[in-house]
């Protein structure tokens, strides 16, 4: 049985590690809180642009312009951006990156397609190095602080290997922030790009005053430099949108596994002090035994 001493270090311990996860909750709490407002100003516009350009293309004649980053042709090669976190507590956060990317590896391996992979994020980064995958560049910084200017730089030479056919898909692997409990694994096929329209929100027909009316595009210059000014534009914010996605998801997940080890220490702390309190009680009762023993002794 453990001495008092013992016990009583035990305490103190988890003690310090409840303080050190406590505050480590606290620190991501609040960068949970400014990440979502950051991604909460950013969706709206995302998606005006992605409806302005759905609902543009679903007024002209299909086929009548060429969109190069929409062009859909045999996948041969791909490139796969997934993105983690630099620094681990943050529960399975990591992991299921880890598991997207293999998923993804072995659906393009069956298919005989050539892959480059592009992690951002160190701890994505070693596991593409466990891999025995090649990372050329290092993106980690962009997981602190991310900003549209260093995503771009990470998106457009992707961007441009795709028009020259360098490559025949991109995705990106990350996980959706839903709330600070639940973050969800996302593959998303970013080129080529969806021209799609669906739903209300990319209908080429809109609401007013009640009544149906068709939107009447005046394009300036010319439907073509309009398109490819806004397409790419697309890709990039969508990219951004990802990474926003996947910043404000980790600080989720470390929000909450800080919570869930502080929980721990509490009820850890909890036990050790009834065992503490056992052995404290019966170090005392030992001692009245010895005491009333040694009491008795005398009077015989």
């Amino acid at each position: 049985m453990a001495s008092l001493k013992e016990i009583r270090a035990r305490i103190l311990s988890v003690n310090s590690t409840k303080k050190i996860t406590s505050a480590m909750k606290m620190v991501s709490a609040a960068k949970l809180h400014k990440s979502e407002e950051n991604t909460l100003r950013f969706i709206p516009y995302k998606q005006k642009l992605t409806d302005m350009l759905t609902q543009y293309l679903g007024n002209i004649e299909p086929g009548s312009v060429s969109i190069p980053l929409a062009e859909k042709r045999e996948v041969k090669r791909a490139a796969i951006v997934c993105i983690s976190s630099n620094s681990g507590l943050c529960g399975v956060f990591n992991s299921s990156v880890n598991k997207l990317l293999n998923e993804a590896i072995s659906n393009y391996q069956a298919k005989n397609v050539a892959i480059s992979i592009y992690p951002i994020g160190k701890k994505i980064a070693d596991y593409v190095n466990k891999l025995g995958y090649p990372v050329s560049t290092d993106y980690n910084y962009i997981c602190d602080k991310p900003t549209y200017e260093e995503t771009c730089k990470v998106v457009q030479p992707l961007v441009e290997a795709y028009i020259n056919q360098e490559i025949d898909e991109l995705v990106v692997l990350y996980n959706h922030h839903k709330n600070a409990a639940v973050q969800i694994p996302t593959h998303e096929v970013l080129l080529p790009l969806s021209t799609e329209i669906s739903g209300t929100s990319t209908s080429s027909v809109t609401e007013m005053g009640g009544q149906k009316a068709n939107l009447i595009y005046i394009t300036e210059p010319d439907i073509p430099t309009v398109i490819n000014q806004l397409v790419p534009n697309v890709v990039r914010m969508r990219f951004y949108a990802a990474v926003l996605d996947s910043t404000t998801a980790e600080h989720g997940a470390r929000t909450t596994a800080m919570q869930t080890a502080s929980d721990n220490a509490s009820k850890m702390i909890e036990t050790i002090t009834q065992q503490y309190n056992r052995v404290r009680q019966e170090v005392i009762t030992n001692e009245l035994l010895d005491i009333v023993g040694g009491s008795e002794a005398l009077r015989n």
